[in-house]
């Protein structure tokens, strides 16, 4: 029997083990958190920080694994790269690993290629960050360059927003490195693209809306298919599919993330090298009825990935809606009632609804991704036909705090 290590084994890395399991596949799974839900589901469960690359070789060299992989997890990247490297499985290359989650080498790169960006600047110190102020100007956007979710993600407005949050910026990152990116005003697109011997293939490009305020990193909405005009739409999918190559990805599935600008450009915000979380993966089974999961599999384990598994089977307009508070359709405070999800499932054109709230926690308005507290995903006739179902839909859902 075939077998694959999971590195990462959180909520979203859970259901993509369930499917490998399915598939006839053992799973190893490595975390550092034993509650982790992905570890409950796994053949062989392994205690592990997959910050310590010795010990998931370790895992993976004991367990004589056929591939590995990871989902959602963007610092498992590296470590799922360097592990297939050293054991000599199929594998993006930890060079291509880091220019992928390395947010200044993946600028560089980029800007070596001639792929539109925003103007960047590397914050370590600041000193740095203000002469990054003078290079890249006001708006600006500061952020880690080696995590994600959101975490220490600032919009800055002044000077004094950078000496306010560089602390926290700093605080998230590994090798206590930011980066200072000018802010583009436009429509944020998620897309998905597959690279099968070098040859990237856009499969999706989703509006990835975002709400007002502290909160606006977060996707909250995802509709599909974007709604900027065709001739932007085939610009921006030439302009993923050159970036993921320019990257070097040559075999797995990438995430770029794009700004449409009003006046018809398109700039890349950030390349990851990996299934993305946001319920992604249900977006492109759903729009296009293609299996993300089952790619990455067939990638992890250097098994042929065919036409018949990797192109788009059909479009259907679809919307996800995710369940958020201050702004969103949740109440904010301790959680003391959950009502069930029937009466959303049923709602019109409801394909997937799910919930993670649990009583006695706290719900906050959304500054993080991790503040989305389940989803709802409606299809119809149109995108926008779709997102009223949605926001019906999730409006259903009776939470009571206290």
């Amino acid at each position: 029997m075939p077998s694959v290590l999971f590195v990462g084994a959180g909520r979203h890395q859970r259901r993509a083990i369930l499917r490998a399991r399915e598939r006839g596949l053992r799973v190893v799974a490595v975390d550092r958190n034993p509650e982790a839900p992905g570890l409950r589901v796994a053949d062989t469960p392994e205690v592990v920080d997959f910050a310590d690359v010795d010990a998931v070789e370790e895992v993976a060299r004991r367990n004589a694994v056929d591939g590995a992989l990871t989902v959602s997890a963007d610092r498992a990247v590296p470590v799922v790269a360097a592990v297939t490297e050293h054991l000599g499985l199929p594998t993006i290359g930890t060079e291509v690993a880091h220019r992928m989650t390395h947010k200044i080498a993946m600028r560089r790169t980029l800007a070596e290629e001639g792929i539109p960006q925003p103007p960047f600047a590397a914050v370590r110190s600041l000193a740095e960050g203000r002469a990054a102020i003078a290079t890249v100007g006001l708006p600006a956007v500061l952020k880690p360059v080696d995590s994600g979710g959101q975490r220490g993600l600032f919009r800055i407005d002044t000077p004094g927003d950078l000496e306010s949050n560089l602390h926290a910026a700093l605080a998230e990152s590994p090798g206590h490195e930011a980066i200072l990116e000018g802010f583009v005003e436009g429509i944020e697109m998620n897309g998905i693209v597959v690279s099968r011997g070098g040859e990237a293939r856009v499969l999706t490009l989703s509006d990835r809306l975002r709400p007002p305020g502290i909160g606006f990193g977060v996707g909250w909405i995802h509709v599909y298919p974007a709604s900027i005009h065709s001739d932007q739409l085939a610009l921006a999918e030439r302009i993923a599919e050159r970036s993921v190559s320019a990257l070097g990805l040559r075999d797995g599935i990438a995430f770029p993330q794009l700004i449409a600008s009003p006046h018809g450009a398109v700039s890349v915000v950030e390349v990851a090298a990996r299934i993305p979380g946001g319920q992604m993966t249900d977006l492109v089974r759903h729009a296009v009825g293609v299996d993300l999961v089952d790619l990455a599999l067939r990638f992890a384990l250097g098994e042929q990935v065919t036409d018949d598994v990797a192109l788009p089977r059909f479009s259907q307009p679809l919307a996800i809606r995710f369940l958020t508070a201050s702004p969103g359709p949740l109440p904010t405070g301790k959680v003391i009632r959950i009502g069930p999800l029937d009466a959303v499932l049923d709602a019109p054109g409801v394909v997937e609804a799910e919930t993670y709230l649990v009583e006695g926690e706290t719900i906050r308005p959304v500054r993080l991704d991790g503040d989305r507290r389940g989803y709802v995903i409606a299809t119809a006739a149109t995108s926008m036909e779709a997102l009223r179902r949605a926001e019906r839909a999730a409006a259903l859902l009776q939470v009571e705090v206290e």
